[in-house]
C-alpha cells in the first residue's frame, strides 16, 4: 500500500459510518401457522427507467415504477403490499415468522432464513419498489418513543414487539419495500461489484465520490470500525462524499456491532500513485482558455 498507493482525504474529511450485517430470521418456504409474512421476489412489472436517456439534465437519475394504461406510475408502497397488493401472483419465495425482524432484514438488504428443519436459506437483494427510504429509528427518537439505551436496532425491534399496532403504523411510514432472490454458494451476500462482501473488511460507499474497489482508511471514534476497508457495496441511504456503511458479517456479534454503529471521524481513499497529479493536470487543461 505504501509503495503503490497515495492517500487522499475524502471531501472535507468529516465522515459518518453506520453498520450493516447479514441477519438471520425464522422463516418457512411455505405458508404455515406461525409463518405469515410474505417474502417476495421481484415482480416482472417493476420497471427501472434511466432518465438520462431522455434528458442530459437528468443524467444519473433513475426511477422505478410500473405501466398503468398509457401512464408510468409509482409502484405499490409498503402499506399496499402488506395489505395484499402482490398476493396471488406466485411471487412468494418464503414466509417469515416475525414482521419486525423481516423489516430489518429488508433494511440490511440480504439475510439468512432459518427454516423449520434447521437448514438455512440465504436470500439477497433483487430490487426495490422505487419508494423513498425512511429510517424509523429517527422518527421514533424525534417522537420521544425511545428511551435511553433503546436507540440501537435491537432496542427498536423490542419496542415494535411491545407495541404491535403502533409499530405496524411506524414501519409503514417507510414506504420502501425490498424484493429478494434465493442465493446459492458464496461466503456472504453479494455487494454492488457482484462479489461476496466480507465482514470487517467490506464497506458500502457512494461511487460518485469513492471508486468501487478502492481501499478506504476510516479513522473513527469507534475502534471496531477504524482501519482499512474495501469499497465493495452501495446503499440507498449511503449518499455523499463521507457517508459509509461498514459490513460485519453474520451472527450475534455482527448484529450487536452493526445495530449500534454510529461512528464519526475522517476518511481517506487510497489511489494508485500519480492519480492526483493526473487529475490536477486534467483540471488545469480544462480551465485553460482555448485560442
Amino acid at each position: 500500500f505504501a509503495t503503490n498507493l497515495e492517500t487522499v482525504q475524502v471531501g472535507d474529511g468529516k465522515s459518518f459510518a453506520t453498520g450493516y450485517f447479514e441477519p438471520e430470521i425464522v422463516a418457512s418456504r411455505v405458508q404455515a401457522p406461525g409463518y405469515s409474512v410474505p417474502i417476495y421476489k421481484r415482480p416482472t412489472d417493476l420497471i427501472d427507467v434511466d432518465l438520462g436517456l431522455f434528458s442530459d439534465e437528468l443524467k444519473g437519475k433513475k426511477i422505478r415504477g410500473r405501466v398503468k394504461g398509457q401512464s408510468f406510475v409509482p409502484y405499490a408502497d409498503r402499506t399496499e403490499i402488506e395489505e395484499g397488493g402482490l398476493a396471488g401472483r406466485g411471487l412468494e419465495i418464503a414466509w417469515a415468522a416475525d414482521a419486525a425482524e423481516f423489516f430489518f432484514l429488508q433494511v440490511q438488504g440480504s439475510g439468512r432464513l432459518r427454516l423449520p428443519d434447521g437448514s438455512v436459506m440465504r436470500i439477497g437483494y433483487d430490487g426495490q419498489n422505487g419508494r423513498d427510504y425512511t429510517g424509523i429509528g429517527r422518527l421514533m427518537k424525534d417522537r420521544g418513543l425511545l428511551g435511553p439505551g433503546q436507540t440501537s436496532m435491537q432496542g427498536i425491534v423490542d419496542w415494535l414487539h411491545e407495541h404491535p399496532e403502533e409499530g405496524r403504523a411506524i414501519m409503514r411510514e417507510n414506504k420502501s419495500w425490498v424484493f429478494f432472490k434465493e442465493l446459492s454458494g458464496g461466503a456472504g451476500p453479494n455487494g454492488a461489484l457482484g462479489l461476496p462482501v466480507t465482514g470487517g473488511a467490506s464497506v458500502a460507499a457512494d461511487p460518485a465520490f469513492v471508486p468501487l474497489g478502492a481501499p478506504v482508511f476510516l479513522s473513527l471514534d469507534r475502534l471496531e470500525a477504524t482501519g482499512l476497508w474495501i469499497a465493495q457495496d452501495t446503499g440507498g441511504a449511503i449518499k455523499g462524499a463521507n457517508r459509509f456503511d461498514t459490513f460485519w458479517g453474520a451472527g450475534k456479534r455482527a448484529r450487536e456491532i452493526a445495530g449500534g454503529m454510529a461512528a464519526r471521524g475522517t476518511a481517506f481513499v487510497l489511489l494508485p500513485r500519480g492519480t492526483l497529479a493526473r487529475i490536477a493536470q486534467e483540471q488545469a487543461s480544462a480551465a485553460t482558455p482555448q485560442p
